[in-house]
């Protein structure tokens, strides 16, 4: 089964956004459990996740993504940074527990010229703390353009958070098709390259997500700027061979393109179209 999905919003809850992705002909969704930019989350309406649970049950909905907002960064010098961003993190693992099968993305953080291991043992420090044994949703690292001093540039540092996790069954990876290209793995000419490099250093076992995202600026550009199917550099011929590799295309995909409901729903049917069922 193609398990795809668009980012939504949950403003009218998750009974609608569950509804709104299936009249997209999505079977799963993104969205942001509180505001991008932080601040606090609206309680939970029991009402509402029993509604979006059992429309789970009797539909092929599948495994759903929050995101975490941008402004947590794990890895700041600033501890006043980092406990904001622990205690963002911390509630919405638990808010998010409430939930039925769902997954929580995270940008690794900017270790802000402090160095890159320096931030990387921020982050296990602080993931060591957050996760916790009876916890059922799984936390994932986003793979990241490189941009500025962002950790997650390469599939190294993402292995390097890995290793000093603890609680290993608990945590995984999301990888962004216009973040790894932009910044500098060559998915559009050597998709099974970049893909066993992955294997080798982090491990396909440890893959649970897709953003499948086209690229404004391309290669090695390390500029983060997503562009609509198609209509970027990485190009339709090489997202139909990434949603269809035999290692890949089991993975839910989520488009964060930019796009309306609308915009969604005619990339939803492009990719259907391309997907050999």
């Amino acid at each position: 089964m193609f398990t795809i999905g668009a980012h939504l919003s949950i403003n009218k809850g998750f009974e609608n956004i569950g509804l709104e992705s299936l009249s997209i002909d999505a079977n799963t969704f993104q969205f942001f459990p509180r505001s991008p930019r932080g601040g606090n989350a609206k309680p939970l309406d029991p009402e509402d996740v029993n509604a979006l649970e059992k429309l789970m049950n009797e539909t092929t909905m599948d495994v759903i993504l929050a995101h975490a907002p941008y402004i947590i960064n794990l890895a700041s010098k600033s501890e006043k940074t980092r406990a904001n961003a622990f205690a963002i993190f911390e509630d919405d693992l638990k808010r998010l527990d409430q939930l039925p099968n769902n997954m929580y993305n995270f940008h690794p953080g900017s270790h802000v010229k402090q160095g890159a291991d320096k931030g990387i043992e921020l982050i296990i420090e602080s993931l060591n703390k957050l996760l916790r044994e009876d916890q059922k949703t799984t936390v994932l690292l986003e793979t990241m353009a490189g941009k500025g001093t962002e950790i997650g540039r390469n599939f190294e540092e993402l292995r390097a958070i890995l290793d000093g996790v603890e609680l290993q069954d608990k945590i995984g990876v999301c990888l962004d098709t216009c973040h790894v290209y932009d910044g500098g793995y060559d998915i559009v000419n050597d998709l099974d390259g970049v893909i066993d490099d992955f294997d080798s250093i982090i491990g396909l076992d440890n893959l649970m997500a897709i953003h499948i995202n086209d690229s404004k600026f391309g290669l090695n550009s390390h500029k983060d700027r997503h562009e609509t199917i198609g209509n970027g550099k990485i190009g339709l011929n090489a997202i139909t061979e990434i949603i269809n590799h035999e290692k890949l295309r089991d993975l839910p995909f989520y488009l964060e393109t930019p796009n309306d409901v609308e915009g969604y729903k005619n990339e939803i049917a492009l990719l259907r179209g391309l997907y050999n069922e």
